[in-house]
């Protein structure tokens, strides 16, 4: 296999694994969204008042944003890995993501509190502290 090839199947190698964890987060989104919705619902249609069920609504809420976070801490990293690749004219196939975890925004809480994710999770906690306030 020539070289120039290696780089390309190297990038498409890499571009796979960023397009599946882009695919993950989405879907934690959905199913945190859905989970959020049905529950209010649920506490709407029969009149449900319990303090304690906020609180179980927003641990799950918790527990999707950090896991959402983890994807998009390992896609950036995985970016970091294409962009490097990009600028080879050789590639030995590796992709070790943990070298690049001390450059900027490449960190887990620095993904856990990215604008897109702070605001997606956030909107979710209001709407349940709302939903209460007015039941």
């Amino acid at each position: 296999m020539e070289s120039t090839e290696k780089v390309v199947k190297h990038l498409e190698m890499t571009q796979g694994v960023i397009n599946r964890l882009g695919s993950n987060s989405f879907l934690l989104k959905g199913w945190s969204m859905t989970i959020i919705v049905s529950a209010v619902v649920l506490m709407a249609r029969y009149d449900i008042q319990h303090p304690c069920l906020i609180l179980s609504l927003i641990i799950p809420i918790l527990g999707f944003w950090i896991l959402d976070g983890y994807f998009l801490w390992q896609e950036r990293l995985f970016r970091k890995i294409y962009d490097e690749v990009r600028c080879q004219s050789d590639t030995d196939f590796k992709m070790d993501a943990m070298k690049h975890k001390n450059k900027p925004k490449c960190s887990w809480v620095s993904s856990i509190f990215s604008v897109t994710l702070f605001i997606f999770y956030l909107v979710e906690v209001v709407l349940i502290v709302f939903v209460f306030s007015i039941l």
